[in-house]
């Protein structure tokens, strides 16, 4: 408290010696701008130091904004239907189903295809507790780089740099809870049933593989997708920012 009071007697001080030397003139014209300037250059440094966030702090804010969007998205997508209506993050089915799907579709006799698909997306959705815990891991341990500038970059920034450093190891960590998760719903039942029914070969380890590489690679696509979009509301609106260090942080972006 001593500081603060020693703070303030000097910009009283500052203020006043600023006041005394203002030209005569623009003391009688009544406008208060050139005060505002004068008091501006006064005050103007030690205002931006004030408000200048450490490196911890933006370290902090970053950390925070992943794991808001990281827990809601998590809400939204790990529960029923939350890939398999939503189109922006369905998975739809590897290309080789896909077609054949579209074209029985046209006679109404998709209804094997279109089962397999439901029950990989709710696969996926099962999935969505164990990827959360995965990306919340990821989001403590590794180290966020040139932190001020993914502050102050893109809209996405924080999320795209969270993807590019940990996306090859959630895949591989997140592959045994899918393929899991796909045999529980019974996908790989399906995946069976219709490679016989049109004649697409039996089914190996390897095109069980596929599916579950195939289910993986687009369940994280639509989990990182919607992470970009909390995080680009927590940027753009201070609604957003639902904790102290959020409104701190990026309440002082320059």
């Amino acid at each position: 408290m001593e500081r603060d009071r020693e703070m303030s007697m000097n910009k009283g001080m500052l203020g006043a010696l600023a006041l005394v030397l203002v030209p005569v003139g623009c003391a009688t014209d009544g406008t208060p701008g050139e005060y505002g300037a004068i008091l501006g250059e006064v005050f103007g440094s030690q205002t931006a130091t004030a408000g200048t966030l450490s490196q911890a702090e933006i370290d902090a804010g970053l950390r925070e904004a992943l794991t808001v969007g990281t827990n809601l998205v998590a809400a939204r997508l790990g529960q029923p239907n939350g890939y398999f209506s939503d189109p922006r993050v369905h998975i739809p089915l590897p290309n080789t189903y896909r077609d054949i799907q579209k074209n029985l579709s046209l006679i109404g006799a998709s209804g094997p295809l279109d089962d397999l698909e439901l029950r990989m997306n709710r696969a996926a959705e099962a999935s969505v507790p164990e990827a959360k815990a995965l990306v919340l891991g990821a989001i403590r341990s590794i180290t966020i780089e040139d932190a001020l500038q993914i502050l102050n970059g893109g809209d996405t920034a924080a999320t795209d740099f969270l993807r590019n450093k940990t996306q090859a190891q959630l895949r591989q960590a997140f592959t045994p809870y899918v393929s899991t998760a796909l045999a529980q719903s019974g996908a790989f039942t399906s995946l069976e049933q219709a490679a016989s029914q049109y004649n697409l070969g039996g089914v190996t380890t390897k095109l069980q593989g596929d599916l579950t590489t195939h289910a993986v690679d687009l369940g994280l696509d639509g989990l990182f997708l919607y992470v970009a979009d909390e995080e680009k509301k927590i940027r753009e609106n201070p609604v957003a920012r639902t904790t102290d260090i959020l409104r701190r942080v990026f309440g002082n972006r320059t």
